[in-house]
């Protein structure tokens, strides 16, 4: 007998709350979908972290969950719940995640008049490490370029090689999450030098589009058998439909294989690869944050941690009284 589907974070509520929790929950995921514009797979974590934490308080304190019960939570209560977390062997980034998660979800309930609490407040998370986007090297780059316009398999038929080759190329090239570079559709080719994206909660930017890029789509779409119309998806499968992420993650995979690339060689490496060759050529912070749609130029900032990082593998392997 086959087993059944998991419930889904939506279908799925806290094991022990009532009607006003239950209530909430459904409205601030519909907010969350239509205010935020966040993807569904990112209001699923959401509910997910949240509901997690609900049954954690059924227990923790002994009673159905209310709103009142949220209300009434001490700065010890919530340190209780990520103190349970470490004991079950969560990695700081998910348990960090789910901080935030049920931080957006009280600023949800204070929003609506339902419910105020203050501790929340004075509650850290636990101390992330300093990440340092991963990028190709310049040759690495080119290699991957070369090796992905060829067929991956001789009964490969050649618009797939043409296809993924615009992908990587809008990724290395325009600095598009593989997302951005997938959501696109054929009406979204630029008229001119410059293509209009839209990213992360909906905020539509503009980035320069090169012609070596504007080349490969246009090779690819000439190439393509499909049936490509003005508001349907740019980059198509073999079946027709809108081209999956995990089929370029697979060729990304079969490409490190071939070139002997570190793990580390994933689409998403290719818009880091993307940020940190136009810094080290000289490129201007602000102006590679508004390339890359962020919001804060915090995180742009990391890339000088990628650049700083290489001048000293070069000093250190370079100069004379590094070797000593």
């Amino acid at each position: 007998m086959a087993r059944p589907a998991p419930l889904t974070a939506a279908e799925r509520q806290p094991v022990a709350a009532d009607r006003g929790i239950r209530d909430a929950l459904t409205n601030w995921r519909a907010l969350l979908g239509a205010e935020r514009r966040a993807s569904e797979h990112t209001v699923e974590a959401y509910l997910r972290d949240v509901v997690a934490f609900l049954d954690f308080l059924t227990e923790h304190c002994g009673e159905t969950v209310t709103v009142s019960v949220l209300v009434s939570l001490k700065t010890g209560d919530f340190r209780a719940w990520l103190a349970k977390r470490v004991g079950e062997g969560y990695a700081r980034t998910s348990t960090a995640r789910a901080l935030s998660s049920v931080r957006m979800f009280f600023r949800y309930l204070d929003r609506e008049g339902l419910g105020h609490n203050a501790a929340i407040g004075a509650v850290r998370g636990p101390r992330l490490p300093h990440s340092v986007p991963k990028a190709l090297a310049g040759q690495e780059t080119e290699d991957l370029m070369t090796a992905v316009a060829a067929p991956s398999r001789p009964d490969e038929p050649a618009w797939v090689a043409a296809r993924d080759l615009a992908v990587l190329l809008l990724l290395y090239g325009c600095g598009l999450r593989i997302s951005e570079a997938l959501d696109l559709n054929l009406g979204d080719l630029p008229r001119d030098d410059a293509l209009s994206v839209t990213g992360k909660g909906g905020k539509t930017r503009m980035v320069p589009i090169l012609p070596v890029v504007r080349d490969a789509i246009a090779d690819y779409i000439v190439r393509c058998p499909q049936s490509l119309v003005e508001d349907g998806p740019l980059f198509v499968g073999v079946r027709g439909g809108r081209l999956s992420p995990r089929t370029v993650q697979k060729r990304m995979q079969d490409l490190r294989a071939i070139l002997g690339l570190p793990k580390e060689a994933t689409p998403h490496a290719l818009r880091h690869s993307f940020a940190t060759h136009l810094l080290a050529s000289g490129g201007d912070l602000r102006a590679i944050q508004e390339l890359l749609g962020h919001a804060s130029l915090s995180t742009t900032q990391r890339y000088t941690d990628v650049d700083s990082a290489r001048l000293m593998d070069v000093y250190s392997r370079a100069h004379p009284r590094a070797r000593k």
